[in-house]
């Protein structure tokens, strides 16, 4: 079982996944969160094939499911990132190592 928490950043939503696999393969998926719109993409979240959704990339169901317009999901949202590494430890085809995004304003240490 591998567990997920992910901060989405300026919006201060926190989601958090359960991904689980019996066989190294299918993934179930609980994803809770305080965001409505990731609350909406994770209804009725099928389990997954970890190989067939590796090799989908962004066509796979977890990013076409975030981009549906009736998800609302923002493109530059961590979120789904953040589900697919999880299926993907899930399945033994990630570590399970930290991932993070940290964002700097590079202005502020500029001389202008």
């Amino acid at each position: 079982m591998v567990k997920a928490v992910i901060h989405a950043g300026v919006c201060g939503f926190t989601t958090r996944v359960i991904a689980e696999s019996e066989d190294m393969q299918s993934v179930t998926l609980n994803i809770e969160s305080t965001c409505p719109n990731i609350t909406k993409f994770a209804e009725n979240f099928p389990v997954l094939d970890a190989y067939e959704e590796l090799g989908a990339g962004q066509s796979g169901t977890i990013f076409e499911k975030a981009g549906d317009k009736t998800n609302r999901c923002c493109t530059g949202c961590v979120v789904p990132a953040g589900v697919f590494k999880s299926m993907q430890v899930a399945a033994g085809l990630a570590l399970p190592t930290p991932i993070s995004i940290e964002i700097e304003n590079f202005w502020e240490d500029q001389d202008v």
